[in-house]
């Protein structure tokens, strides 16, 4: 499942073969097989803002997360059965994690950023029988709980109390001897319900395999990955795919530590000290808290940073963002594409000569990915349609929990379809427009929003910004643009109109939009994508006024 010796795209791509063993195992391949062989190594590192900050080996993950398993099995948790993870980025979420795969149990990771009613929903869902959290997430669980009939216990890291179980004293109270379950790589191990950009969220659901699969795009990405002294951390949630698959547990399958963070808002500034004194060398940062780090001026002079690779997905990144961070931080953004449902499946990698601005990158080693109808025909160049995958994949999702419809009208022809809009040139690298529902008709006109978000943010004045259809009845649709402005900038008339004509003089004359709108925030999911369904409906309700 790692990739070949080689220096070039095209002799790692045709070299490429998956070798994943039939017993694979998760929690095995993170943790107990390093302990076997060097119990001192250190696997993660934990960022305290009074700079204490924490470490702990495989060895001891292994001999915790153990003990956790016997726990849970103690309290009859078994084969199959969800366990849900409602914690921050720490120590105790992985030894949770590791725990729950060498049982054969299946985790269902959830960003404490929810509300009681997304919690509710997603627990209710997939039947989640234990639920782990903080003193934060006990808060709303309580709130719900008598709503949740399948909960049959609540686990808290920061101590027992009235109906709760303490972490600490489940774990010393059993063995630390654990005989991992037999699980293979097409048995259930995890559970990620997608991020709801356009609809109700889907749990999907996935095999022991997934993390097999994304260990080629992993090393493509962060350029030979590992190396000497590289060192993992992104600002993301683990309980997204793009924290737990793109950077916790490839880093530790391969021997990497990985710097956790409290929770917190994204900070730019603690952004850099978190890379700074933790000595990140491989950073996962989604585009939109790329764009957030531009508020910092001259940041290499402020802090020492030792980057080596930074890798983004999530949205589409954009020329501007790419060119910035070349320029300001020394390194060259390697983005890579993926969905919940199949992950880290193209993929840009500059030492490997992967790359170009405004592009998401060629088909990772290992996978195959081609622009189709929406009936599963293959487009010709240049032609844009929908982004699809082929099946069988490593990293393509089981199927969607208890809903087998929706996961038959996810495939077309042997081809997974993402349902996001893009082109692929002859060289084979691949062009986000936008999600399906995102792209915007106008007089005629298909306009992605992602290349005019791209250029919005390229004004200095933007800080943020979405753009969504908004219904007209000469065009069909208008482009609206929501923005956030940068720190000492002011909404008026007069910046609207510049910024408008920033884009139509940089754009063409049907791309630029003829609507901008001065917001405090963008709506966002957890994982930091805008919501443009509820900017779309937004703008549907003006129009109607």
């Amino acid at each position: 499942m790692k990739l070949p010796p080689g220096d070039r795209y095209d002799t790692l791509y045709r070299n490429f073969s998956w070798q994943i063993s039939e017993d694979f195992n998760i929690g095995r391949a993170v943790c107990d097989d390093w302990a076997a062989r060097d119990p001192g190594r250190v696997c993660l590192e934990h960022f305290s803002p009074d700079s204490h900050h924490l470490s702990l080996t495989y060895g001891e993950l292994a001999a915790r997360s153990s003990s956790f398993a016997n726990a849970l099995s103690a309290l009859g948790v078994g084969r199959g059965d969800r366990v849900a993870l409602l914690l921050p980025q720490s120590f105790e979420t992985v030894i949770s994690h590791v725990a729950i795969y060498k049982m054969g149990a299946i985790a269902l990771p959830l960003a404490l950023l929810f509300g009681v009613e997304a919690l509710e929903y997603r627990l209710k869902a997939a039947g989640a029988a234990v639920i782990v959290t903080n003193g934060f997430g006990l808060g709303r669980i309580n709130q719900i709980r008598d709503r949740l009939p399948d909960v049959k216990h609540v686990i808290s890291v920061e101590g027992a109390s009235a109906g709760t179980l303490g972490f600490a004293d489940l774990v010393s109270a059993h063995s630390s001897t654990f005989e991992i379950a037999q699980s293979g790589p097409d048995e259930p191990a995890l559970m990620i319900f997608t991020s709801g950009t356009t609809g109700p969220p889907k749990g999907a659901l996935h095999g022991h395999r997934v993390l097999a699969g994304h260990i080629p795009g992993m090393q493509f990405a962060h350029e030979g990955f590992p190396q000497a002294g590289d060192k993992v951390w992104t600002p993301s949630d683990w309980a997204w795919a793009g924290g737990l698959l793109n950077a916790l547990l490839p880093s530790l399958l391969l021997g990497v530590p990985v710097a956790s963070s409290p929770a917190q808002k994204f900070d730019a500034d603690t952004a850099y000290r978190i890379m700074a004194e933790m000595k990140v060398r491989n950073a996962f940062i989604p585009p939109t808290a790329l764009r957030l780090l531009k508020s910092v001026e001259e940041p290499r002079s402020k802090y020492d940073l030792v980057l080596r690779t930074i890798g983004s997905a999530g949205e589409s990144l954009g020329r501007e963002t790419y060119e910035w961070v070349r320029r300001t931080l020394g390194v060259t953004v390697n983005e890579f594409y993926g969905q919940t449902e199949c992950n880290f499946v193209l993929s840009s990698s500059a030492a490997f000569g992967v790359t170009k601005a405004g592009a998401i990158g060629r088909a990772s080693p290992g996978h195959r990915v081609a622009i189709v109808s929406n009936e599963g025909d293959e487009l010709p160049v240049g032609e844009q349609g929908q982004i699809a995958i082929a099946s069988p994949d490593p990293v393509m999702f089981l199927g969607y929990w208890n809903d087998p419809d929706a996961t038959e009208r996810k495939y077309a022809k042997g081809w997974l379809l993402t349902g996001d809009i893009g082109r692929q040139d002859a060289e084979g690298y691949v062009t986000f427009a936008g999600r399906d529902d995102d792209v915007i008709t106008s007089s005629g006109y298909r306009i992605g929003p992602a290349e005019i978000e791209d250029c919005l943010i390229g004004h200095p004045a933007v800080q943020l910004a979405a753009a969504v259809g908004k219904p007209d009845a000469l065009r069909t649709e208008i482009v609206k643009a929501y923005i956030v402005l940068s720190p000492g900038y002011s909404s008026s008339m007069e910046l609207a109109a510049e910024i408008r004509d920033w884009v139509k003089t940089r754009l063409s004359m049907h791309e630029y939009p003829r609507e901008v709108e001065f917001v405090d925030a963008l709506p966002l999911t957890t994982t930091g994508k805008v919501i443009r369904r509820l900017l779309r409906e937004k703008a549907a309700a003006e129009a109607k006024n």
